[in-house]
This record gives C-alpha cells, sequence and structure tokens, in this order.
C-alpha cells in the first residue's frame, strides 16, 4: 500500500536527484577553431571578425558553443610551419586559411584535421585541391582566383596612368604561385605594349630596396602581386610607395585604404564570412573532401582619389562610373 508520505518522500528523492544532475552537469563542449595566418592580429583582425560574425550568423556564438584558437605570423613565412603544429597540438577541429602559404603550412601540419580556405587563390594550381568539383584530401573552402584577373587590373592601371610603359611587378618568391602570376602579367603587360619589370621582395626588410630599385630603373607604374606578407605591411609598402610617388595597383581593398592608388579583386573580408559556412558544415559532421570548393564570383573596383590627386593622376569618368567604391 503507498501512502501519502510515500509519494512525498519519493518526490523529494526526486527533487533532490534532479538538482545534484544541474549542480554536477558539465558545461556544454566548446568546439575550437583555428585560424592560421600569415599577417599581424593588427593588419589581419577585422578578418577574423568577420569570420566569427559569419559564424555567429549561422548559430555559433563565441565562448558559448566555439572558440578560437588564432595563430599570427607577423608577416614571416618561417613562422607558419610551427604555429600550424601548435594548432595541430591544441587539437582544434578545423583550420581556417586565407593565404597560399598559410594553406601549405596547415598541409605539411596534418592530414585529417579539415582546412578551410578563405579566397587563397589557384587552389588547383598551386595543388591545395584535386578539382574545385572534388576536392579530396582534407582541405575545401573558397577560392579567389586572383591569378585570373590580373590582367584586368593590369589593363585598368593602364587606363589610369595612360603613360605609363615601364612597369613592375612586386612579387614575392615565397608565394606557391607567384610564377603563375607574373606569367600573367607578363602576357597582359605584352599586350597592352608595355614591358614587365620583375621585382622581389620575399620579406617585409626587403620592401625599400625593391622599391629603391623601381626607381633606379624608371619605373612608371606598380602592379602588386597579392600576397599575404604584403597585405600584413601594406602601411609600410604604401609608405615607401608614396616617397616615390608611385602609382601602385592592388588586388585588395585594404591596401587602397592604406592609401594604395586602385585595386581590383576580391572582398577578403567577404570571404572569410562565407568560409563560416564550410566551418559550420565541418563541425556537423561533413567531409571536406565531399564539400566542393567555391570561386569568388564578385570582384571590386575600389580607388583612392586622395591618392589620385597627390599623385597628380586624373581618374578617366570611365573608370569612375565603374569603381564600387570611391575612397576620399
Amino acid at each position: 500500500m503507498i501512502t501519502r508520505r510515500d509519494v512525498l518522500l519519493a518526490g523529494g528523492i526526486g527533487l533532490l536527484v534532479a538538482y545534484g544532475l544541474s549542480r554536477g552537469q558539465a558545461p556544454s563542449i566548446l568546439r575550437r577553431v583555428g585560424v592560421l595566418v600569415l599577417g599581424s592580429e593588427a593588419a589581419g583582425g577585422h578578418l577574423r571578425a568577420a569570420l566569427m560574425q559569419g559564424m555567429l550568423d549561422l548559430g555559433w556564438p563565441e565562448g558559448k558553443s566555439v572558440e578560437y584558437r588564432v595563430a599570427y605570423a607577423n608577416g614571416n613565412v618561417d613562422r607558419l610551419d610551427a604555429l600550424a603544429g601548435e594548432l595541430v597540438e591544441q587539437k582544434v577541429e578545423v583550420i581556417v586559411v586565407s593565404s597560399q602559404q598559410a594553406a601549405r603550412a596547415a598541409q605539411r601540419a596534418t592530414k585529417t584535421i579539415p582546412i578551410v580556405m578563405a579566397g587563397v587563390s589557384d587552389a588547383v594550381g598551386a595543388g591545395f585541391v584535386a578539382s574545385l568539383a572534388k576536392p579530396r584530401g582534407n582541405t575545401t573552402g573558397f577560392t579567389s582566383q586572383q591569378e585570373e584577373v590580373v590582367g584586368k587590373l593590369i589593363g585598368i592601371l593602364r587606363e589610369v596612368v595612360p603613360g605609363a610603359r615601364r612597369v613592375a611587378l612586386l612579387v614575392n618568391e615565397n608565394y606557391p604561385s607567384n610564377a603563375v602570376f607574373w606569367a600573367r602579367a607578363q602576357s597582359a603587360c605584352a599586350a597592352l605594349d608595355m614591358v614587365a619589370l620583375r621585382i622581389v621582395a620575399s620579406a617585409p626588410a626587403q620592401l625599400g630596396a625593391a622599391v629603391g630599385e623601381m626607381v633606379r630603373q624608371r619605373v612608371q607604374a606598380v602592379v602588386v602581386i597579392p600576397d599575404g606578407m604584403y597585405f600584413a605591411e601594406r602601411a609600410q609598402l604604401q609608405e615607401l610607395m608614396q616617397t616615390a610617388r608611385l602609382p601602385a595597383a592592388y588586388a585588395l581593398r585594404d591596401h587602397v585604404v592604406a592609401g594604395g592608388l586602385l585595386s581590383y579583386g576580391a572582398d577578403l573580408p567577404s570571404n572569410y564570412r562565407n568560409a563560416a559556412k564550410y566551418v559550420d558544415k565541418i563541425l556537423k559532421g561533413a567531409k571536406p573532401a565531399d564539400l566542393p570548393v567555391e570561386q569568388t564570383t564578385k570582384f571590386e573596383l575600389v580607388i583612392n582619389l586622395k591618392t589620385a590627386k597627390a599623385l597628380g593622376v586624373t581618374i578617366p569618368q570611365s573608370v569612375l562610373l565603374r569603381a564600387d567604391e570611391l575612397i576620399q
């Protein structure tokens, strides 16, 4: 026979058990995302913020369901292998990269942890993935295909500085696809009756000498091949260009914000936000080999009118009308 006392006692025990479980319940496990950056925190902090915003939009608030381990090489490519190894040791579940050098270091560090590219150029040509449709391996994400539009960048520069015949191509020899970019740039310059001069700067300490070489070779305009080190050192690079009074064209908007004349290329923060889609799928169980690589489809023309005025460059109306953004 069950008495009222038995019911109350059972209920009380149930409450105590439930209370004990709630008090001792383990917190939800934070998923760990690694980000390997060739540049510095000061130069690339907004890209990390873009990735975090993309993750938040997909229901991954930082500190509640996901945490980030960000490794900055501060422009030193030789540090990337060690930093990638540290991320592996920290047991991150995915590594996000946006430069070819960082992608290469991540692939050397792990064959199992998924790697997500946030706009790495020439993904197939550089061997990061087998193909866009079937990447295989542990790498997927976005490829900017910037090597395919470098010719258009040179064409825009020619419209803006029509008298320029001697054009310097600033190249980092540590960049895996530098030969591809150089070949495409040479071809574009030849088609426009321009002479392409290959100028090398593979470390921050070499930038000053590289610009000095441009001056000695009497170049009239500069095209900076997209590279993580140049991105990290964009303020110093642009200061050198301004001192030499050289109109320079870049692949990334951030260079123009720093004072460069113009850029034509993919929106890097947008690539980081979009990379969150891949991270989200991988954390939910998808395999990189099953996620086709996407190509950046939107390229933006950005012009710094203040820099144009300082250089005495008049931007043609036809170019102004095509610009996606004019920085005053």
